[in-house]
This record gives structure tokens, C-alpha cells and sequence, in this order.
């Protein structure tokens, strides 16, 4: 039915683009968590002071570094296309939703905002594609 394939088409296209965005997010931590850590910059982001960042930037860059390999499962899963890269979209969003539950739960409530619901958004759009 023609009405049934442009809602699925509709979903498969707002899940890609929630996608992208979570990818590029994830860019976005890696470069603040590896490279702008002991930065003005990093330093509000993660509301740190000089000296903790200090003490903990090897932990931050690792942390970065987890952030990158997120980011690039979930480009190439949309790379994939949509066919191929669906089950992959589904995996490397379940774990930026797990590893978001699990920030705000352990480090900072701010993780659920800015990486689990995204994710959770990103899941139930792919799950209706």
C-alpha cells in the first residue's frame, strides 16, 4: 500500500538524519574529550576546572577515543545504506543509549539529554522505518 511505504520511508529518513546527528555529536565529544579538554572551551563543557582536567585528561582522551569509534559505527552503518546498514544503525544506537543511561546514572545527568534520548529517539524511529 502507497500509504504504508511513504510512512515507512518517512521513518527511514527521520531515523538517518537522527543518525547523522548522533554521529556528528559523537565527533564533537571525541574532539572535546581528546584534543579541547584542558581548553576554555573543554573546560565549560565539562563544567572542570584547570586542575581536575589536568589530572584527568589521559581518562578524558580514552573516554574521547570510545566517543570516535561510536561516531564512525554510526557513519558507516548510514554509508551501509538502508538495507545493509539498518541492523547496524540499531546496534551502534543501542550502544550510545546504554552508554548514555549508564554517564548519567555514574557521572553526569546531562548524558541522558545529550546522548541517551537522542538515541532513544534515533531506536524508535528506526524501529518504525
Amino acid at each position: 500500500n502507497a500509504e504504508y511505504m511513504g510512512t515507512t520511508l518517512m521513518f527511514a529518513l527521520l531515523a538517518d538524519a537522527v543518525v547523522l546527528v548522533v554521529g556528528v555529536i559523537h565527533i564533537y565529544i571525541l574532539v572535546l574529550e581528546m584534543f579541547l579538554w584542558e581548553t576554555p572551551r573543554g573546560l565549560k563543557v565539562f563544567r572542570n576546572t584547570p586542575e581536575k582536567a589536568k589530572e584527568t585528561k589521559v581518562l578524558a582522551a580514552n573516554q574521547g577515543l570510545y566517543n570516535g569509534f561510536l561516531a564512525a559505527g554510526l557513519l558507516w552503518s548510514l554509508w551501509l545504506g538502508s538495507s545493509a546498514g539498518h541492523a547496524n544503525k540499531v546496534f551502534f544506537m543501542g550502544c550510545v543509549l546504554v552508554a548514555g543511561i549508564f554517564g548519567a546514572a555514574t557521572a553526569n545527568r546531562r548524558i541522558l539529554y545529550v546522548q541517551a534520548a537522542p538515541a532513544a529517539l534515533g531506536l524508535a524511529f528506526l524501529m518504525l522505518a
